[in-house]
C-alpha cells in the first residue's frame, strides 16, 4: 500500500500506548477528525453536488481550526490501550502461520479469509439500477474534461451520478470516486482541485479504526504480507553471518515491516546481530518535523529490547531525499548495509517536472552508499503519463482491478472496506485525476521502467529465491482467492489480480 494510507496514521500515533508491546504502523499524515461511517463526507452519502467549492472552503477552514487545536495538544496523556497493543502484535508479528487468519481485534473487526479457496459469498446487493456502461461514460467524461467541454462533461457526470454509489458493486463504487475526481478537476484551473485533495488528505482516523481496516486488507489480499516477507527474508539471507546490520529505509513511516524482522533476528543461530536502522522520511509539518520518525525509532527500540536485539536508530527528515549526504547516514566499516524502499519512490518527482530527475538522483545516492543489498518494491502502474486522457484511461484500468478484488473478497457492507475505498483508493484517484504538476504525488511506473532506471544507476539484480517463491505459491493457494496472481519475470516477484500486475518486488546489488 501507499502514501495516503500513511497520512491517516500521522496523528493516530498519538493515541498508541507506549511500551514494548506496541508496534509501529504502515503508512503517513494523521486524530479524531475522521468522519464516522454514516456521516456526510466528501464522496460518501452526499447527494448535494452544487456549490461544492463553497463547501470545501468551509470544511477546509474548520479543518484548519481543528488542526490548530490538535497541534497544541501534541503531548496528550494516553489511556491504557493494552488490547489495541496486543492486536498490533498479532497482526504485525504474524504470530503463528505467516498467512493464517488474523485474530479478531478489539471492537469486533471481521475476518475475511476464504479457506474454501474463493467461493462466492453472499452480499447485500447495490442499488437496483438499469445496466449502463459506467466505464465508457467515465472515459467519455474524461475526454470532455480534457477538451474543456464543461457542458458535456457535467451532463455525463450527472448520468454517472445516477448510476454510481459508494455502496454498490465494484464498477458503481469506482465510478463514484472517479466522478468525484473529475468534478474536482472541473471546478477551476487546477488550484481548487489541488486544494480539494489537500483537504481530503487532512482527514484523520484513529489507530483502532486504521488497524481494523488494515487487518481486513491484510487478511483479504497477500500483497503487503508477501512484500514484507520477501524483503525481510532477502535481508536475512544477505546478513546470515553479519555481526551488525544497518538498514537504510527510504520512507520508513511507522515501520510496519520491521517488527517481524526483529523477531527473526532474535532467533538467529549464534545470537542476534546488532541492528542499526536509519529511517528516512518527509518532515512532519509544525514545530517538530522529526517527531514522527523519532517515535517510530522509539517503538522499534522497544521491540528490540523485548527480543534482546541490540539496536541503534538514526532519524533523518528531508523533503528532498536526493540531497541527503552519505555522511548523514553514519555508515560504519564493519557492518552489512541494506537499503530498502517499500512503494515510496513513486511519490518522487520525475523528468516531466524536473530536468534532473529526483528519482534518478536518489538511485545515484544509493549507488554511492554501495549497499550489500537493495530491496525494492513498487506499485506497478502506467498512469504517470503527462497527458491527462492517457493517464485517466490507465488509472481506470488499474483501479478497476483493485475495486473488483475488494468486491470479490470483502463483503460490500463491511465498513472497513468502505474506509479503504474512500480514505485510500478514493484519495489516490483524486490525486491522479484532479492534480497536476508537483501537486500530483501518485506517479507509479512499471517494473520494466524501474528495471531500466536501476540498471542505468549501476545496479544488477539478484535472482529470486526459488524456495521462497514456492512457499509463497503454496500459501497463496492455501489462504487466498484463486483470482490472485503470483508470477515471476526477469527476477521480479509479481503480484496482481485477474491477470493485471499491481505490485512488484526485487533485490539489487551494485554492478
Amino acid at each position: 500500500m501507499k502514501i495516503l494510507f500513511r497520512r491517516g496514521l500521522e496523528e493516530a500515533s498519538k493515541f498508541l500506548p507506549p511500551g514494548p508491546n506496541l508496534v509501529t504502523g504502515l503508512d503517513s499524515n494523521g486524530e479524531q477528525g475522521f468522519n464516522k461511517f454514516g456521516e456526510t463526507s466528501y464522496g460518501l452519502r452526499s447527494g448535494k453536488n452544487h456549490k461544492r467549492d463553497e463547501r470545501y472552503a468551509i470544511e477546509e477552514e474548520e479543518e484548519e481550526e481543528e488542526e490548530g487545536r490538535s497541534n497544541k495538544q501534541s503531548a496528550l496523556s494516553h489511556a491504557d490501550e493494552s488490547d489495541l497493543s496486543d492486536a498490533f502484535d498479532r497482526v504485525l508479528l504474524h504470530e503463528g502461520n505467516m498467512c493464517s487468519e488474523i485474530s479478531s481485534l478489539p471492537g469486533g473487526a471481521v475476518k475475511v479469509d476464504e479457506p474454501d479457496g474463493g467461493k462466492s459469498r453472499s452480499r447485500k446487493p447495490g442499488r437496483n439500477k438499469e445496466t449502463v456502461d459506467l466505464r465508457n461514460l467515465l472515459l467519455m467524461c474524461s475526454q470532455s474534461v480534457y477538451a474543456n467541454d464543461n457542458r458535456t462533461a457535467n451532463e455525463l457526470l450527472k448520468q454517472i451520478r445516477q448510476h454510481s454509489s459508494p455502496f454498490g458493486d465494484a464498477s458503481q463504487r469506482l465510478a463514484h470516486y472517479f466522478a468525484n475526481a473529475l468534478e474536482a478537476r472541473l471546478v477551476g484551473d487546477g488550484t481548487v482541485a489541488q486544494g480539494t485533495y489537500s483537504f481530503l488528505t487532512s482527514k484523520r482516523f484513529s489507530a483502532a479504526e486504521f488497524l481494523k481496516a488494515y487487518q481486513v486488507f491484510l487478511s483479504a489480499s497477500p500483497f503487503k504480507k508477501f512484500t514484507y516477507f520477501f524483503a525481510n527474508k532477502m535481508i536475512m539471507k544477505a546478513a546470515a553471518k553479519a555481526e551488525t546490520i544497518h538498514i537504510i529505509d527510504f520512507g520508513i513511516l511507522y515501520g510496519f515491516h520491521w517488527p517481524i524482522l526483529i523477531k527473526f533476528l532474535s532467533n538467529r543461530e549464534g545470537g542476534p546481530p546488532k541492528l542499526r536502522i536509519t529511517g528516512i522520511e518527509f518532515p512532519q509539518p509544525g514545530f517538530r518535523p522529526t517527531e514522527r520518525i523519532e517515535e517510530t525509532g522509539s517503538r522499534l527500540a522497544n521491540y528490540c529490547k523485548r527480543y534482546n536485539v541490540p539496536f541503534e536508530y538514526n532519524a533523518i527528515a528531508s523533503r528532498n531525499w536526493e540531497t541527503i549526504q552519505v555522511e548523514a547516514l553514519k555508515i560504519q566499516s564493519n557492518e552489512l548495509v541494506a537499503v530498502n524502499c517499500h512503494m515510496r519512490f513513486e511519490n518522487l518527482l520525475d523528468e516531466s517536472i524536473e530536468v534532473n530527475s529526483p528519482r534518478n538522483a536518489v538511485l545515484q545516492l544509493i549507488r554511492k552508499i554501495n549497499p550489500d543489498i537493495f530491496t525494492h518494491s513498487i506499485t506497478n502502474g502506467s498512469y504517470n503519463a503527462p497527458f491527462f486522457a492517457t493517464r485517466f484511461r490507465e488509472a481506470l484500468f488499474h483501479y478497476s482491478a483493485i475495486y473488483d478484488m475488494c468486491d470479490t473478497v470483502i463483503p460490500r457492507e463491511n465498513e472497513w472496506r468502505l474506509m479503504i475505498e474512500r480514505e485510500l483508493l478514493g484519495r489516490e484517484a483524486m490525486n491522479v485525476i484532479a492534480c497536476e504538476g508537483s501537486e500530483r504525488l501518485e506517479r507509479p511506473e512499471t517494473y520494466k521502467q524501474w528495471q531500466a532506471r536501476n540498471t542505468r544507476a549501476g545496479f544488477k539484480q539478484l535472482p529470486l529465491n526459488k524456495e521462497l517463491m514456492a512457499k509463497f505459491r503454496t500459501k497463496l493457494k492455501e489462504w487466498y482467492h484463486r483470482d490472485f496472481v503470483f508470477d515471476e519475470d526477469n527476477n521480479w516477484m509479481l503480484q496482481g489480480w485477474k491477470g493485471r500486475i499491481l505490485y512488484a518486488s526485487t533485490c539489487w546489488v551494485p554492478a
